[in-house]
């Protein structure tokens, strides 16, 4: 696939990301209980690519289980809400609640929508908006078409984390897949969590 089609499908699917949060409204329901919301992960960065993937930080003083499955049952009260995981991380280094919902867009395609709850003020109150940031500002034309050919190669079998591509891309000059998995060896996706574009 050349890389103007590869730009093409990567502005295609962070277009209907968009288009789905704004029809399931999830922004609105987290923000009318007094939550900031961030878009981060790869739709902040408009790098995108087969997975149908949404990932949102949410931040309050003190994220609430029942606050958040409060959120969850409006949403399933008025979409058709596949599935639902909660896991509360309040008692970890990450301070934070999860939930992951699986949702069908107008198109019945299924995505995921990952929102993590934090803590604010905690470790990582607002370190993956700076990771995300940092990447768009220093990444260059090239990198990035990198970064989506490493996606688009990626087997549809496979979940990979993006920060794994956007590291091996930027800090080990990564540019084929043969690279990338050998470059993953050595890299564990554990080890990445504090990592930050130079």
């Amino acid at each position: 696939m050349k890389d103007t089609e590869l730009s093409a499908l990567a502005a295609g699917q962070c277009e209907r990301a968009r288009k789905l949060l704004a029809l399931c409204r999830i922004v609105e329901i987290w923000e009318m209980l007094g939550v900031k919301v961030e878009i981060v992960g790869s739709l902040r960065n408009g790098l995108m690519m087969k997975h149908r993937d949404i990932d949102l930080h949410l931040y309050s003083r003190f994220p609430s289980p029942s606050e958040g499955l409060a959120a969850l049952r409006t949403l399933a009260e008025n979409h058709p809400v596949r599935r639902i995981e909660y896991t509360n991380l309040l008692n970890t280094p990450e301070r934070c609640l999860e939930y992951h919902i699986l949702l069908p867009d107008a198109g019945g395609f299924e995505w995921q929508i990952d929102m993590i709850h934090i803590v604010s003020g905690s470790r990582y109150d607002g370190h993956f908006e700076r990771v995300a940031d940092r990447i768009a500002e220093r990444f260059t034309p090239e990198m990035k078409r990198a970064v989506l050919r490493l996606k688009y190669e990626t087997p549809d079998s496979e979940s990979i984390p993006g920060v794994e591509y956007y590291h091996a891309v930027q800090a080990g000059g990564v540019r084929t897949f043969a690279e990338f998995s050998e470059f993953r060896k050595h890299h564990p996706a554990a080890e990445l969590i504090d990592w930050m574009p130079a």
